[in-house]
């Protein structure tokens, strides 16, 4: 049986700046693609391309429902699950 691999992910302009929470089934493509600005629209008017987390899963449906939940927390919790994971910030995107 085929393996699915689905990502939701975070990106920012920089340190506790602006974020964008994004899907994808391609996660190095898709912040490739953020980063070269061939996605017009948020990211690329709010300069957005720094890969601060992301989390993997099996199932569209469980990443879907993961990503509309992490849209509706409050900046202070999207800070907080960063900081757990990536506490320096790093951009990610170049350990992928």
């Amino acid at each position: 049986m085929k393996e699915h691999n689905y990502y939701v992910y975070i990106l920012a302009r920089e340190r506790n700046s602006v974020f964008y929470t994004g899907v994808t089934n391609n996660l190095i493509r898709r912040v490739y693609e953020h980063k070269a600005e061939l996605i017009k629209g948020f990211t690329q008017k709010y300069n957005v391309k720094m890969l601060v987390y992301y989390e993997h899963f099996e199932d569209i449906y469980a990443a879907i429902s993961r990503e509309k939940v992490i849209k509706k927390w409050k900046r202070k919790y999207k800070i907080s699950i960063i900081e757990q994971r990536n506490p320096t910030w790093n951009d990610l995107y170049f350990e992928l």
